[in-house]
């Protein structure tokens, strides 16, 4: 049987003959890839895990700040709402005082607005 390929040097009937070098080269190609696989795959595995350890973080970090501004939106809207009433409570009771405020601010927030 006949092997296709490049013929040997030395043959001189023509003949295709295997070179013995290319399947312990293959072997060899195999063997350095299988080395340079397997040192990097501790490493690939860090840094997924320090990815993912990262990721967690954020998250947890995330979360923690929505509910503070949750918290502190809540606490805003009770503060509005006390102002609110502590405002109709001294316009119940300070009419005219009221008025004269109300005079004033706008007074001075036309001159404000006016020399601009």
């Amino acid at each position: 049987m006949e092997t296709t390929g490049n013929p040997r040097p030395g043959n001189t009937d023509g003949s295709h003959t295997p070179i013995p070098a290319v399947p312990q080269a293959r072997a060899g190609a195999h063997d350095a890839i299988d080395k340079v696989t397997n040192a990097a795959r501790p490493m690939v595995d860090r840094i997924a895990s320090g990815a993912h350890q990262t990721v967690d973080k954020i998250a947890g970090v995330a979360t923690q700040a929505a509910e503070t501004l949750g918290v502190k939106g809540e606490q805003l809207k009770n503060f509005q709402t006390q102002a609110m009433e502590q405002c109709r409570g001294y316009v119940r009771e300070n009419p005219v005082a009221s008025l004269g405020i109300a005079i004033a601010a706008g007074f001075l927030l036309s001159r404000l607005l006016s020399s601009r």
